[in-house]
């Protein structure tokens, strides 16, 4: 048996297959998934899972340096949004005005993640990175280039 939290062998599997640039996006019910995508539906009724216990669980195993979501969250929606902020450890969470947002991640995914939600505007989109301190900072003579730095530096919120 696996150890660990992600027992969906799919999702497993997803996760271990993200590239750095990869994107995931974690979708409420309701969202337009194109036909050809990669779908890991885990919704088995009206809210169940929430979009916290997926991300939760994606976040358990998932190295990640961006984190997008609707500006209608943050605004309108705010439960949710603070819910997702308290998660959301490796960088700042960006918006998009909810058109754009649908948009470019109704095709930029590599991977959708359906929940069971109800939820308005409850999508999450994250961009798969490196864990840059294992990268960079493994060895004294490495040095890092300022793109990263902030990466390997960062301590979550303030």
């Amino acid at each position: 048996m696996k150890k660990g939290r992600i027992l969906n062998q799919r999702l497993s599997e997803a996760i271990a297959s993200m590239g750095h640039g990869d994107w995931i996006i974690i979708t409420d019910a309701g969202f337009p998934i194109p036909n050809d995508s990669r779908r890991i539906d885990l919704a088995l009724e009206a809210n169940i899972p929430t979009i916290p216990q997926v991300l939760s669980a994606i976040l358990s195993d998932f190295v990640y340096e961006r984190c997008v979501v609707t500006l209608e969250q943050k605004t309108n929606h705010p439960k949710l949004y603070s819910q997702i902020e308290a998660m959301i450890d490796r960088c700042t969470i960006e918006t998009l005005p909810y058109p754009q947002f649908m948009s470019e991640f109704a095709v930029k995914p590599k991977f959708f993640v359906r929940t069971g939600a109800f939820e308005p505007w409850g999508n999450i989109a994250l961009c798969s990175g490196v864990d840059a301190p294992r990268w960079f900072l493994k060895e004294k003579d490495i040095i890092v280039p300022d793109y990263y730095a902030e990466r390997v530096n960062y301590k979550g919120k303030a």
